[in-house]
């Protein structure tokens, strides 16, 4: 068998003869298969309150999600297709070579993944890579750094709508920008001797490239741009909902309530108020629900909400990065640079906003 290994022991006694037998379980290879099937069973013992965190998980991804990222999904994909982007590579060429190590073409994934927010910077480092426009080594930089919250979620959503203040919004947006950067100054050394591009170049020169959109192929262009649009935009509601769904399953069954209690000591240590810990376990999860159980928090030291939020925007989540993984895994791209540098950017976002409630007395909004 595949999962069980069936095993007989035979006992020799004085009267009879007796059959044991034992079944064991190869957890590492079937890891993932016990994984998804407790998963089913949590989703029957808690049902009770699994299906509205359900509910509010389609309703975030209708009202929010889809209005906000949906129109961008199909403007980026129309872009594409027009000479925009070789427009904005020699515009920048000089600029971004010589700070991230791609040329000027990636310009615009890092622009419009700065504007549009999660994933549409991986979708577009997965088009250039898929139309040879940047190198792997390129593209796998473009994804360490281009995929960030946009301004309306940080501003909007976070600032105004959690924290109750646009100025915070502000804050969380500058040093989000700046730790972009700075990741993707550090990142201009991922793969740095690599010799693929010129193979690439030469051997993938054939590759199909995107049709140019005109007057006369407008209609189609648009409609594989809506189609592809709508793909993306069905998987990121998955997510929303599964992990909704994941974040309500470990509140019932007591397991967030356990960490808590085993990373008391280490927040003590750090004196750091241990009601951040929940919120910070959410967040490593799924961003949206992370950040609006830490702005909730009631502490007169109101810059530790603002610094653990902006780590917690940095990284993204694992909802987030499992929404990447599934945009490049029909690519040859690795996964590996988009969590190292998630990682990175949510340290140095804190750092930042860190550094500039400290330096600037009005950014302080201490009780």
């Amino acid at each position: 068998m595949d999962i069980f290994y069936y095993i007989n022991i035979y006992f020799n006694g004085d009267t009879m003869l007796s059959k044991c037998c034992f079944y064991i379980i190869k957890i590492k290879r079937n890891f993932l298969a016990l994984c998804f099937l407790a998963f089913c069973f949590c989703l029957l013992l808690f049902s009770n309150s699994n299906l509205p965190a359900v509910k509010n998980g389609l309703s975030l991804w209708a009202n929010s999600v889809v209005p906000s990222l949906f129109p961008f999904f199909v403007a980026t994909e129309l872009l594409i297709n027009t000479n925009i982007v070789n427009i904005l590579g020699r515009f920048f060429n000089n600029l971004m070579k010589p700070l991230f190590n791609i040329n000027g073409k990636g310009a615009f994934c890092f622009i419009m993944g700065l504007i549009s927010g999660y994933p549409i910077g991986a979708k577009i480092a997965c088009n250039f890579r898929e139309n040879n426009i940047c190198s792997k080594e390129e593209c796998e930089r473009l994804l360490s750094f281009t995929n960030n919250s946009g301004p309306l979620f940080i501003v909007g959503t976070v600032g105004i709508s959690m924290f109750g203040n646009s100025t915070i919004g502000l804050l969380l947006l500058i040093t989000h920008v700046l730790a972009s950067i700075t990741v993707g100054i550090i990142f201009r050394f991922w793969k740095y001797n690599s010799i693929t591009y010129k193979t690439d170049m030469s051997t993938n020169s054939n590759l199909t490239k995107n049709t140019n959109v005109t007057f006369s192929n407008l209609g189609e262009v648009l409609g594989k741009s809506i189609t592809n649009s709508i793909s993306t935009i069905l998987m990121i509601g998955g997510f929303v909902v599964i992990f909704s769904s994941i974040i309500s399953i470990l509140k019932s069954s007591g397991i967030l309530n356990t960490l808590t209690i085993s990373l008391t000591p280490l927040f003590n240590f750090l004196h750091i108020d241990t009601s951040f810990i929940s919120g910070m376990l959410t967040g490593f999860l799924e961003i949206t629900n992370g950040i609006n159980y830490i702005s909730n928090i009631h502490i007169k030291e109101i810059s530790t909400n603002i610094i653990i939020t902006a780590f917690v925007l940095g990284f993204g989540g694992i909802s987030v990065l499992l929404q990447i993984w599934s945009i490049i895994s029909k690519s040859d791209l690795s996964i590996k640079p988009y969590f190292y540098g998630k990682l990175l950017q949510g340290v140095f976002a804190s750092f930042y906003t860190f550094i500039i409630i400290s330096i600037f007395p009005f950014l302080n909004f201490n009780l």
